[in-house]
């Protein structure tokens, strides 16, 4: 079985190399371990020591020194607009208090389908809009690539209010 060697981050490589491709979701794109099947139907192992997403454009150099493409599928979203940039930070703001993976454009914030978080979204008075697009959503402040995101033995609270 081929076994994945190292992910490359988008753009630290030629994607005119790829030999293949791997496309998935965000569900799908977000492991520690794994079968992928590749778009040519070939199968290689991803094994991390902790899960990770793996973004649009990244790279999976095999044992064997071929790169896959990784490919950021459309699916079902939530695209979240503001009156004006103030208004899109506030909503960002009760959006990551609930630590929603999201996307962040310059005039919106992709989240995935939730009624609960529309709701809350339009109370705020934000505007939701349903699409069908790529997620690769911010790694968040402690990811890091490849990094994960530990306590340790202290113990962290806050409000979700």
């Amino acid at each position: 079985m081929t076994r994945v060697a190292e992910i490359l981050p988008a753009g630290s490589w030629n994607e005119a190399d790829a030999a293949d491709i791997f496309a998935a979701d965000y569900e799908g794109r977000h492991r520690r371990r794994m079968m992928l099947t590749l778009r040519s139907g070939a199968k290689v192992l991803l094994e991390l020591e902790h899960a990770r997403l793996l973004h649009d454009g990244d790279g999976l150099r095999l044992e064997d020194g071929r790169i896959i493409r990784v490919e950021a599928m459309a699916e079902d979203l939530m695209e979240v607009t503001a009156h004006d940039p103030l208004h899109l930070l506030r909503l960002a703001w009760h959006l990551g208090n609930r630590h929603l993976p999201a996307a962040i454009g310059g005039q919106h914030i992709l989240v995935r389908h939730d009624h609960v978080i529309a709701d809350m979204v339009r109370g705020l008075g934000g505007h939701v809009h349903n699409v069908r697009a790529a997620f690769d959503p911010e790694s968040g402040a402690y990811a890091g690539r490849g990094a994960g995101h530990a306590h340790g033995d202290e113990h962290h609270h806050h409000s979700h209010d």
